[in-house]
């Protein structure tokens, strides 16, 4: 047998829809666990072929032969097809998480999860995490790209990430459920004439496959939690505004009183700023906890803070920095 014939049937022609990919087998076999018993047990080219009761299963089926080669035909779009073939030579050049990079991420993490390419399943789900966090520190800094982007581009700008929905329905469809907090959080952020109408909120193809009803009742019910947590935060540093009136218990009153006027006013001061936020800040504000809360924190923890003598001589002694000091309570 010739070199090149030895080669020829090393290799095998994968379709995908009108598109032919011409690929050396042993590459598909040494990162794929579904080619590797393919070409093992070829009788699984023709149990393939057959109808499954499994939905996500894997479904190729074997049709004639290209230059001597099997021809495999791939019920999956060719670009994505493309993508992961060239993510398994090359390795994976993913990009920003915008949503033309999340169109690429997505349907390699697809056949990643049906071939069982488990090396790029879990590098496609660890990019994607990045702009999907499940912790405060990875959302925050997530916000912050997102902010920095809305300040270059103006406010009119689209958003830097894709749809929310788009995330969801592919966290179902690969069984990616660590990215699903983040992803109902960020659509809760929406107004509903936001999402039932389509309109300007998010880019047409993620409509393409709506929410279920099990997943919009789960973002109901979740908006509805998001509302009544900032109501709750608004009322609780009202209420402890309030109790400054009482004389709280570990509050140290001041012989000029100056403490207890200061840490009333401020409180009440935060407490305009989060109602304001509630009722007025539509864009953000009044459906989203954590700028709410990220407003209000820091004058809080600027508050408790104790002042050292280097501080206390930076604010030259000043009313504002005895005010703080007697607000840490």
């Amino acid at each position: 047998m010739s070199v090149k014939c030895l080669f020829v049937i090393l290799e095998i022609v994968l379709r995908a829809e009108d598109t032919l990919f011409r690929v050396h087998k042993s590459l598909l076999a040494r990162h794929s666990g579904f080619f590797h018993d393919l070409f093992t047990l070829p009788q699984l080219v023709a149990d393939a072929a057959a109808p499954s009761s499994r939905p996500d299963a894997p479904a190729v089926q074997a049709s004639g032969d290209i230059e001597g080669c099997q021809v495999l035909r791939l019920y999956d779009a060719a670009g994505d097809v493309a993508n992961l073939l060239t993510a398994l030579v090359d390795g994976p050049n993913f990009g920003n998480n915008d949503p033309a990079d999340f169109q690429v991420v997505s349907g390699i993490l697809r056949l990643a999860t049906k071939y069982v390419v488990d090396s790029l399943r879990e590098k496609a789900l660890n990019h994607l995490t990045l702009a999907w966090p499940t912790t405060l520190k990875g959302w925050d800094a997530r916000e912050d790209i997102a902010r920095s982007d809305e300040l270059q581009a103006g406010s009119g700008a689209t958003s830097i990430y894709p749809s929310p929905i788009a995330v969801i329905n592919l966290s179902r469809e690969v069984n990616a459920p660590a990215l699903l907090p983040s992803a109902f959080y960020d659509l809760s952020r929406y107004h509903f004439s936001q999402i039932f109408d389509h309109g300007e909120s998010f880019e047409d193809a993620a409509w393409q496959c709506p929410l279920s009803s099990a997943d919009m009742q789960r973002l109901a019910l979740g908006k509805e939690a998001s509302q009544h947590a900032i109501t709750t935060l608004i009322q609780s540093m009202g209420s402890h505004a309030h109790s400054l009136h009482g004389n709280p218990l570990g509050y140290q009153v001041h012989s000029h009183g100056h403490g207890h006027r200061a840490c009333k006013r401020d409180f009440s001061e935060l407490v305009a700023l989060a109602t304001q936020h509630y009722l007025f800040d539509h864009e953000r504000g009044c459906t989203d906890p954590l700028y709410v809360a990220e407003e209000l924190g820091q004058p809080l923890y600027d508050l408790g803070q104790p002042l050292g003598v280097e501080d206390y001589s930076r604010l030259g002694g000043s009313r504002r920095s005895l005010e703080q000091a007697e607000c840490q309570a």
